[in-house]
């Protein structure tokens, strides 16, 4: 029985077409026109590469600075908080709203020129990148280890009494 389902399982998807055939159609459509292309970013998986720009007349460095200003926590990840990307940036932002802080944002992955500037800002080659209270902490990794050392309910507690 096994082995006859199996045949015919085989037997179905040898008469589907292959992916490099000429298959066109709108769902092929659909996929190409949400791609992007950008071939200098070697760092980045292309699933994961910016597919629009931020566009301002103040300069990209300046945009971090007031981002790491304004927000008491900022990070910088893969995707938005309600909807992480990568599983560091999951994990970055559920050990962050554990201590139910307000946490500001932005999603590297709309932009390759952002998420170069905030390389060079911190001088951190991954992402995601946390700061808190202007101050750049450092990844996942670093955050949960904090949260399970105690030392990131400090610092927060520390950023919340400097606010007030």
């Amino acid at each position: 029985m096994a082995r006859s389902l199996a045949s015919i399982l085989y037997k179905g998807i040898a008469a589907v077409p292959a992916a490099s055939s000429t298959v066109s159609g709108s769902f092929y459509q659909r996929i190409n026109r949400f791609s992007t292309s950008v071939p200098s970013d070697s760092d980045t998986h292309e699933d994961f590469r910016p597919t629009t720009k931020v566009t301002s007349d103040i300069s990209l460095k300046d945009i971090v600075e007031q981002d790491i200003k304004e927000n008491p926590v900022m990070i910088y990840m893969k995707g938005v908080p309600e909807l992480p990307r990568c599983g560091f940036s999951a994990l970055a932002v559920r050990v962050l709203r554990e201590y139910n802080v307000p946490l500001g944002s932005r999603n590297i992955l709309e932009d390759l020129e952002l998420k170069n500037a905030v390389k060079s800002f911190s001088h951190w080659p991954t992402f995601p990148q946390i700061f808190i209270n202007r101050e750049f902490v450092g990844g996942s990794d670093i955050i949960l280890n904090m949260h399970q050392t105690g030392e990131l309910k400090e610092k927060l507690k520390a950023d919340t009494e400097k606010q007030q």
